[in-house]
């Protein structure tokens, strides 16, 4: 049975795409005129309950874009700070006092170390969740006027009126992010859907300074615990605003 949700974003999408249909075609020809590749990005995505589909965008990079991943992590707005040595068995906090700073722990090797190294190294394997350049070099021109504007996720219509996602739900995650976010309070932001927009962009969109993994999920979790479609209908009219604000994050 079509719960109210899924029809509202049935109308919705629907009407959409026939009103917007010139400006896309505006679109593809720029793109196509732009640079060579698709016009066009199909990227793989975890949606509700970790299902993967292919969230729909225009192109905004050039192509190849995905493969210097690797090469640009370094400007990750995400990544931890530096961490000390992770193989030793003290922190530089214990090297510096020539002794244990704190409660001495049995790792499940058998190897000794101090409570406070543990920490540092649980942190740095959940460490760079999420993945953001600022001033990414592998935007093109109309790329960033369409990412600033928004316009590149036009297509992402598409993917709600066929019921890949909902017009309001938590961010779509690249699958390389999704499967980091495994804990059970993570793993909560998955019961709802994925959507256009939501409360993560509406809350944060235009803030200052950067945004940790932790706010982030804390958001998405209150999405998925709180939704509704007078929600949703809220976080709709909060998105319109938003949209002429920079993103920070």
């Amino acid at each position: 049975m079509i719960n109210s949700k899924r029809i509202f974003d049935i109308i919705i999408s629907g009407t959409a795409l026939l009103v917007i249909a010139p400006v896309m075609l505006v679109i593809v020809i720029a793109i196509t005129l732009e640079s060579p590749g698709p016009v066009m990005y199909a990227a793989p995505r975890a949606g509700m309950g970790f299902k993967r589909f292919r969230l729909l965008k225009f192109r905004t990079m050039y192509s190849g874009a995905d493969q210097k991943l690797k090469d640009l992590a370094h400007l990750n707005l995400y990544a931890q700070p530096s961490s000390p040595d992770l193989n030793l068995e003290e922190c530089d906090e214990c090297i510096r006092l020539r002794t244990s700073c704190s409660p001495l722990i049995i790792t499940v090797e058998g190897t000794i170390i101090c409570e406070r190294l543990m920490k540092l190294r649980k942190e740095s394997k959940n460490a760079g969740t999420f993945f953001k350049i600022a001033n990414d070099p592998r935007i093109t021109p109309i790329g960033k006027f369409l990412r600033n504007t928004s316009l590149d996720e036009l297509p992402q219509f598409i993917n709600v009126f066929i019921g890949d996602m909902s017009l309001v739900g938590n961010r779509p995650l690249p699958i390389y992010e999704a499967e980091k976010l495994t804990n059970d309070v993570a793993a909560m932001r998955f019961v709802a859907p994925a959507g256009i927009t939501g409360l993560w962009q509406v809350t944060k969109r235009g803030k200052k300074g950067g945004m940790s993994d932790e706010e982030r999920i804390s958001l998405d979790n209150t999405y998925a615990l709180h939704g509704s479609l007078w929600f949703d209908v809220k976080l709709m009219f909060k998105t319109i605003p938003a949209l002429f604000q920079s993103e920070n994050v």
